[in-house]
Parts: C-alpha cells; structure tokens; sequence
C-alpha cells in the first residue's frame, strides 16, 4: 500500500527535509541505539576493570555514569535531545543496562580482562 502526501500523490517525495533538528529520523534512532549499547558495553569493561569480583555497588554507579553522560555525548552528535520523552530515556537507560550487564557477566564468567 503506497502512502499517499497532501498533494494526494502516492509516493511522492516530502521536499520539507528531515522534522527536527536536521537529521532523519532513521539516523536519528540508529545513533541514540548504538550510543547507549556502546556506552553500556564501555560500562561493563570498566567495571570488569576497576570492580574486584563481583562484589560492590561500583559497577551500577559506573553505569548511572554512563547513561547520564550518554544524553550530552548525543547532543554533541546532532540528536535533538529536547523532544526525549520518558520513554526515550528509558530505552536508553534499558539499552544500557542489557549490554552492562551482559559484557559485565561474560568477563566475570570467562575471567577475562583480570
């Protein structure tokens, strides 16, 4: 099914360019993706290097760190931050949490990295 614009010619190009900020919302969703798995995934190797074991409360603040500084690191990028709902943040903090706990986990399974 072809959409159809408000000139009511089905799939015509839009010429008004990307909605916010200049990006695409496509590139827009990859780039706040990759940042916050990256940043969990950076998140876990620094607490597999800094945490002895897996014990402390280290690792999570390791983490609050990365997800607060992931929202300044995508405005840096060109993402326009300023429409981000809760469900932006959360995703993003959730991105981050998955990927911390998941590379967390391996090394402290694996013994990698000690």
């Amino acid at each position: 099914m072809a959409t159809e614009t408000s000139d009511g010619d089905p799939g015509a190009e839009s010429e008004a360019g990307p909605p916010t900020g200049g990006v695409s919302p496509y590139i827009r969703s990859i780039t706040v993706t990759t940042t916050a798995t990256l940043g969990g995934i950076a998140a876990g190797v620094v607490s597999t290097l800094l945490v002895e074991g897996s014990g402390g409360p280290i690792g999570l603040v390791i983490l609050a760190a990365v997800i607060v500084l992931e929202i300044p690191i995508l405005r840096l990028v060109g993402i326009d931050t300023g429409d981000f709902g809760t469900k932006d943040r959360l995703y993003i903090g959730f991105m981050s949490f998955a990927l911390w706990y998941i590379t967390w986990a391996i090394f402290l399974t694996t013994g990698a990295l000690q």
